[in-house]
């Protein structure tokens, strides 16, 4: 019998707070498939929890169903396809980069983009590219990170926000949730109760930086 997405976690502490700004933050969004988390940024501006706005949605696979999350709430979103760059990464990297400024964009989000970014975006952003990760890193880096969570036997697993860098889910940490591995959890299973912390997660990570680097 599977179990459900039922909320069973622990978060740091730090996601209980929620800075406040005079201006609204200038997001854009990078995602790659179904949007959730996109989805669930939205939801926390509407509510009044974060003061920012999302001036644009990239995604890179036609078939993304963010796409329509995005015409739903009204963002404008432009496919960039990365298949049509080959293995001109940094051109695909600087399309990218030339988007995101058309559209005044201050900090980057990517919320289950499935590229590796190159420093082509990460110096035009500096301190302002945001990665969500569904382990607690440093532990599972990469694609797999449920599937290995669950595979090493770990009892305890979650999801991360950090700063992204030149290193695959690395850089600052700023926010961690954790979620306990079930005896009959599979990965869809995991991943349903991974992605109810990381929308709670991912607004707060970003007023957090916000607060911590706009400075910088």
């Amino acid at each position: 019998m599977k179990t459900a997405a039922i909320d069973r976690s622990l978060v740091s502490p730090e996601c209980d707070r929620y800075p406040q700004f005079t201006e609204p933050l200038q997001l854009g969004v990078m995602a790659s498939g179904s949007g959730s988390n996109f989805e669930a940024l939205l939801e926390a501006i509407a509510a009044g929890k974060l003061n920012a706005r999302i001036n644009a949605l990239i995604y890179n696979n036609p078939g993304a169903k963010v796409a329509a999350r995005a015409q739903r709430w009204g963002i404008p979103a432009i496919l960039l396809n990365h298949r049509d760059y080959k293995k001109r990464r940094q051109e695909f990297d600087a399309a990218i980069v030339e988007t995101l400024k058309e559209h005044r964009v201050q900090w980057v989000i990517m919320a289950g983009w499935m590229r590796i970014v190159t420093e082509i975006i990460l110096s035009a952003f500096p301190n302002r590219v945001i990665n969500i990760h569904p382990s607690l890193l440093p532990s599972f880096r990469g694609i797999r990170g449920i599937e290995d969570a669950l595979e090493s036997g770990v009892k305890i697993t979650g999801c991360t926000v950090h700063l992204a860098d030149l290193e695959v889910d690395t850089g600052p940490i700023l926010v961690q949730a954790a979620v306990p591995v079930l005896p009959d959890d599979t990965p869809e299973t995991l991943h349903a109760r991974i992605q109810i912390q990381e929308h709670r997660i991912l607004p707060q990570a970003i007023a957090l930086a916000a607060q911590q680097y706009s400075a910088l």
